[in-house]
Parts: structure tokens; C-alpha cells; sequence
């Protein structure tokens, strides 16, 4: 994989000359909008991308962006990578290893997800500090490389703590309702059964969703501390669960994008 990289990250910075951006971010379902705000200097289609992945998922755009978010440089994901698309683990990885190696000090991720606490509800923001990850494979597995890191790493804190409290403390003081959530991840595409949703929320988990953790698993593996967030799009309750559809998803995800949106500038503006 290795030479892979480093021919991707050739091209990449014969297209974006001398920016080095600072913080990498993954945009999820109904959530790419966040570009708007974003200063942009350079894009590349992951079409046009040596070896990188293309996303087959509709709302995804598929771009990588380059520019300056609330005056610090960032490279944006516009449109992420899933399990269920039938990518390997290591392709889904793949642009957290190439943002790394551009030079990013932090990885914001956000994502869509269902909700299976009765407390969190549609609209509603997730602040992940910790996941239980349901995927039936792992972007380790195989033989490692210890130019990324080590063979067994830890994760007894995958997600940064003081990027946490501080999202917190600005979610409170913007007064949008926020919770700190541990998240499922779940391989889909489709969504879960009551007996699943009973499960997942018996075994401690807040939200579920269909991507984030293999993105986090290799972040961790590589220290690059991480913050995740997501918002709400769904109820997952298994005693009274009702039909969703994909339509309605994005259509919450892009109503609550702005909250999502001034936390995520305000959180990086303190890094």
C-alpha cells in the first residue's frame, strides 16, 4: 500500500503546489454542504486521484477540497467511502493514510446516524467519545506496516477528549442539544431490524451508523488524534419503530447541517 500512497501523494501536490493543510475532514450523508464555508484554493475528483476510491453513493459528491475554513487549512472529503459499496477496508481507508501523509494534524469526521437512545431525537447532534464496532472486517488486518504504526494499537480513548468537552461547551453555548454518545457501527445498507436496534441499545450504544469507525481505527494507528460528530436523522426506538426512508435521512441531515456546521468551524478555530 505504501507506493500506492506515496504515488497518489505525488500527484496530489503537483495540483496543490505548497498548501499543507492542517486538518483533514470527512463529510458524510447529507452533510457536504459544509464546503460552502470553506475558502476553497484547489479541488481534485477523486475520479481524476491515482488509486483513490470513487463513492457510488448518491448525495456524495466525490471531491477532494482544499482551502482555508475559518482562516486554518483544511482538506475536506466531499463524500466518503462505505462497506456496503463493496470496498475492502483498506480501500475505505485509503484517504485518511493520503491526508495523513499531506500533512494533517487532526481528523474531523462527521456522519448521519439513527438514534436508539428514547432522549436523542431527530435533529438532535451526537458528540462520539467512544464506538462498538460491529464490521465484519478491520482496515488492520493483514500484515502491518510500521511506517504507519504499530502492529497492535491502542484504542482506550479513540476519540480526542479535549476536542470533545470543548464541541460540548460550544454546543452549549450556541444552544443546540448535543449529546456525548457512544456509536455503532453497523455494515448495512440496509437499516436495522427491531431486534437489532434492541441489541445495539442493550450493549451500550447511543446511535448507529454505517461508516466512521474504520476511518477512526486507522487515525488511531496512525496518532492522529480525532473528533467525530454526527447528526441524528432517525429513530431507531425498537418499541415503537417506524418506517425511514434514504430521502428522509438526508432531508434531516441537510436541516440540521448548520448546527454541525458552526460547531465543527468554531471547534476548529480553537485547535
Amino acid at each position: 500500500m505504501y507506493h500506492l500512497i506515496e504515488e497518489t501523494l505525488e500527484f496530489i501536490r503537483r495540483k496543490v503546489g505548497d498548501f499543507t493543510p492542517e486538518f483533514g475532514i470527512v463529510l458524510g450523508t447529507g452533510l457536504g454542504k459544509l464546503v460552502d464555508e470553506i475558502e476553497v484554493e484547489h479541488q481534485l475528483m477523486y475520479s481524476n486521484i491515482p488509486n483513490f476510491p470513487i463513492s457510488t453513493v448518491e448525495f456524495h459528491t466525490g471531491k477532494l477540497i482544499f482551502g482555508l475554513l475559518n482562516g486554518r487549512r483544511v482538506v475536506a472529503m466531499q463524500g466518503r467511502l462505505h462497506y456496503y459499496e463493496g470496498y475492502s477496508m483498506q480501500e475505505i481507508t485509503f484517504p485518511i493514510r493520503v491526508m495523513k501523509g499531506l500533512g494533517i494534524q487532526k481528523l474531523f469526521v462527521s456522519n448521519a446516524s439513527g438514534s436508539l437512545n428514547s432522549s436523542i431525537l431527530k435533529g438532535d447532534i451526537g458528540i462520539i467519545e467512544d464506538h462498538i464496532n460491529l464490521l465484519p472486517d478491520n482496515p488492520l488486518r493483514g500484515p502491518n506496516d510500521d511506517d504507519f504504526g504499530p502492529r497492535f494499537p491502542d484504542m482506550s480513548q479513540p476519540y480526542n477528549r479535549k476536542m470533545i468537552e470543548q464541541a460540548s461547551d460550544i454546543a452549549m453555548e450556541l444552544d443546540v442539544r448535543a449529546h456525548k454518545v457512544v456509536y455503532v457501527a453497523a455494515p448495512g445498507p440496509n437499516l436495522e431490524t427491531k431486534a437489532e436496534y434492541r441489541y445495539m441499545q442493550i450493549i451500550g450504544g447511543d446511535i448507529v451508523g454505517m461508516s466512521t469507525v474504520p476511518e477512526v481505527i486507522v487515525a488511531n494507528h496512525m496518532s492522529l488524534p480525532v473528533f467525530a460528530i454526527s447528526v441524528i436523522t432517525d429513530e431507531g426506538f425498537h418499541n415503537d419503530l417506524q418506517p425511514v426512508s434514504l430521502a428522509e435521512i438526508v432531508a434531516v441531515a441537510a436541516a440540521a447541517e448548520p448546527k454541525m456546521t458552526k460547531i465543527l468551524k468554531e471547534l476548529i478555530a480553537l485547535q
